[in-house]
């Protein structure tokens, strides 16, 4: 399992490794690479995914630095932080507070 304290760790060292996928998806939904990291820093683990290949990964909730909510995907190796995807959360698929999957027990 993931933890904050690793994530956090491990922006603070720089040991970021920027996916082609999430660049391409900050590109068109216009999100800034200091939302991300501001996100990883100042966010919550809402979903956990510890059998992600090749590494366990987390879905973290946090706010863009203007307060806009933003979930960012990643995983952790032994020494980076791989971030995987980053969207705005949609109130269609989330509840308000933007924690919970709609339709998931």
């Amino acid at each position: 399992m993931m933890s904050l304290g690793v994530i956090k760790d491990l922006c603070e060292g720089e040991a970021l490794r920027w996916t082609n996928h999430i660049l391409l998806r900050l590109l068109q939904r216009q999100i800034l690479i200091d939302d991300v990291i501001y996100t990883l820093v100042n966010g919550d683990i809402i979903e956990q995914y510890p059998t992600d290949y090749p590494y366990p990964s987390c879905l973290v909730l946090g706010a863009t630095v203007k307060g806009n909510p933003l979930h960012v995907v990643c995983g952790a190796s032994k020494d980076e932080l791989w971030l995987i995807t980053a969207y705005f959360p949609s109130i269609d698929e989330w509840t308000s507070d933007f924690r919970t999957r709609k339709g998931v027990n």
